[in-house]
């Protein structure tokens, strides 16, 4: 018997890790498609009448072994992949999303459905009920339900083929990062690095069995180096490298693929009887049309706009007056900009990072997570883990009761895609009277420990480790009935708002003195300090709120038009970021061939939503402000509201019943210095 398929004999029915071969997957997927595909046809041979129970539940529960090793094993392909899981994934891909189309074009099925939501003015049915009966009803119409077979059948190639190509994308990127190394053996090439990131170039060289010092493009790596490294040289070639990928012309392109992910997208929206994909897209967002989203874009680039010009128009007197730089480029901002904070505020990351050793971060993130929300965490090696970096803890709340399971995977390394992201598992739900409780998890790339220093993180990691972690708790409280609505399924520029909320308490002496203390000598970060990042948490907020705009404009111009005409797609990202560009193009250089966000992540026609849910999180943490930022009521509010709704209602009524009102897009241009 497959491990996969069989049920986990394991503490609190955690991942078997290390008992699943590579090659259990593609056997488990196929076994596990063929038992999700009988309860499908359990429903549907069902001779009684059609019910709210036996069919729309009976959905919603279906499929939950596939799901379980999806959800494994398309993990492992982004945190610990090789050459074997991603074959296998481009082998299960279109298995995958050959059943799914299987189901939402399931005439039979959806059948049934329509009887049960055609029929649910008469049935007695709760809040979260009703928006399943919807989201299901829905499911099949946007998916094809109400087509043709000719088109049904067109509507199955696309996403075979959208499903294949969006693996690649990720793959070339993955492949790209991991062939680009700059190495580097004249000690003044390192001028301006602080030690920690010398070390650590010296141990990654080390460990490649070179002499020397090793850069790569992994942000932990190429980060400090933009910001610290005096040769300029070394920078443009670091940041010439980091903006082409995907962009050689080479084996590892993603020109075309970028423009065939877009038009087979817009062909499927029109298939659909949607003007374009961002039409069908953002009918299921609070944001609801393309119109909205650009109107919203444009009216905070109009706000933002003076401030960047201004702003950058300082960077460039200052790098002139300091270097006689005549013309900043890309490869000097994050330098430049360093260089002007710490001159303005005397301020650097590395006066920061020794009050931010990473076990005192964790240490952090859980007390506030205990002070608004009642939860412990607890450390614990019962359950088996993919890799030796992760961490697993145990989480209860205030009576003991578990909570949830909760993985962190913090540092980089070869098999890791970059960035962080927050992941399940296994999701909440309560089926047969019992409260299944989810295993969730963090993935970061942050520094690793060096043999003489710990896990120290930069300002910006310890932001990132609590919106991580804001996301996380969004899974662990969830308190839903159905897996489909549970946790983070909810509306995508809803989905922002916990995890971009925590990040506040960042910036909060009351949350600094829990857990911001030297590596060292244990002393609590000085009030100076804390004072020195209020001060420049707004420092050039404006051209950081113009780049943010502008890939939410480059998304919108990917998938808001007719695409089918794009020959090239430099030039038409060019053109996209014309009202947002302050420095100079780079002709080698393009986003769009490694913006996984939007061309392999979920996030097409969804970028927006980070300054959407900044609107709600800067109106929600006044909320908090106003009441004492460990305000038992307004968390437990926040809780019951926010945190364990997940997508049973509309989410504009949940925001509105824990915050008494609308948000008001003043709270985030207030906070951002943008308007007194």
């Amino acid at each position: 018997m497959n491990i996969l398929n069989s049920k986990f004999n394991t503490p609190y029915s955690t991942a078997p890790f290390s008992d699943i071969k590579d090659e259990d997957f593609l056997p488990a997927f196929k076994i596990a498609i063929e038992n999700a595909r009988a309860e499908i046809d359990a429903i549907t041979s069902n001779s009684d009448t059609p019910t709210f129970k036996n069919t729309i539940e009976a959905l919603d529960y279906s499929g939950e072994e596939l799901d379980r090793i999806s959800s494994i094993f398309f993990n492992l392909n982004s945190a610990e992949t090789n050459d074997a899981i991603q074959k296998i994934a481009q082998d299960v891909s279109p298995l995958l999303s050959e059943f799914s189309n299987d189901i939402t074009l399931n005439e039979a099925l959806f059948k049934r459905v329509k009887a049960v939501y055609d029929s649910k003015s008469t049935l007695d049915l709760t809040i979260e009920q009703t928006t399943l009966l919807d989201k299901k009803y829905k499911g099949f119409s946007r998916n094809g339900a109400n087509l043709n077979d000719d088109k049904k059948e067109q509507l199955r190639a696309i996403d075979k083929e959208s499903s294949q190509l969006k693996l690649k994308f990720g793959e070339h990127i993955l492949a790209e990062t991991n062939a680009f190394e700059m190495h580097l053996t004249d000690k003044s090439d390192l001028s301006g690095l602080p030690e920690g990131a010398k070390e650590a170039a010296k141990q990654l060289a080390e460990s490649k069995g070179k002499d020397g010092w090793l850069v790569t493009l992994d942000y932990p790596s190429y980060i400090p180096f933009m910001t610290y490294a005096d040769n300029r040289e070394l920078r443009k070639k670091l940041s010439k490298a980091f903006g082409s990928k995907g962009f050689n012309n080479n084996d590892l392109d993603n020109q075309d693929i970028v423009l065939r992910i877009a038009n087979l997208r817009f062909q499927r929206a029109k298939l659909l009887g949607y003007k374009t994909h961002a039409h069908f897209v953002l009918e299921e967002r609070m944001a609801e049309t393309p119109e909205k989203v650009n109107s919203f874009l444009n009216e905070l680039l109009e706000k933002a706009k003076p401030a960047a010009k201004e702003e950058f128009k300082n960077l460039e007197n200052f790098a002139k007056e300091l270097d006689g730089i005549d013309q900043l480029q890309k490869w000097d901002s994050a330098y430049y900009s360093e260089k002007l904070k710490q001159k303005l505020f005397s301020l650097d990351d590395e006066q920061l990072k020794p009050y931010f050793k990473l076990e005192n971060v964790i240490d952090g993130a859980f007390t506030v997570a205990e002070k608004l929300f009642g939860l412990q965490f607890e450390e614990i090696d019962t359950i088996d883990k993919y890799h030796d970096d992760v961490l697993t803890y145990k989480v209860t709340d205030a009576t003991g009761e578990l909570v949830s399971i909760f993985y962190a995977d913090f540092f980089p390394r070869a098999g890791k895609r970059n960035g962080a992201w927050m992941t399940s598992y296994k999701p909440q739900m309560i089926k047969g009277g019992h409260n299944h409780r989810p295993h969730v998890s963090i993935v970061c790339n942050f520094t690793k420990p060096t043999k003489s220093k710990p896990s120290l993180l930069t300002f910006n990691e310890v932001t990132t480790l609590f919106h991580e972690f804001g996301h996380a708790l969004h899974g662990m409280l969830a308190n839903t009935t159905y897996p489909s609505l549970s946790g983070t399924n909810v509306f995508w520029d809803f989905v922002e708002l916990p995890s971009q909320i925590l990040e506040n308490w960042c910036y909060e002496e009351d949350t600094l003195k829990l857990f911001a203390t030297h590596y060292k000598t244990d002393e609590v970060i000085p009030m100076e300090l804390i004072e020195k990042i209020k001060a420049s948490s707004t420092f050039h907020e404006g051209m950081q709120t113009m780049r943010q705009l502008s890939f939410g404009l480059l998304d919108m111009a990917w998938h808001g038009v007719d695409t089918s005409n794009i020959k090239n797609v430099k030039t038409y990202e060019t053109k996209a970021f014309g009202d947002t560009s302050l420095y100079p193009d780079v002709i080698e250089n393009c986003m769009s061939t490694s913006f996984a966000h939007i061309f392999q992540g979920g996030y097409s026609s969804g970028y927006y939503s980070y300054k959407w849910a900044e609107v709600l999180d800067a109106d929600a943490f006044e909320y908090f402000k106003d009441q004492g930022i460990f305000n038992k009521t307004v968390a437990d509010k926040f809780k019951a509201f926010v945190l364990s709704q997940g997508g049973t209602q509309n989410p504009m009524t949940l925001y509105k019943k824990f915050r008494g009102q609308e948000p008001k897009p003043e709270a985030l241009l207030r906070r951002a210095g943008l308007i007194k």
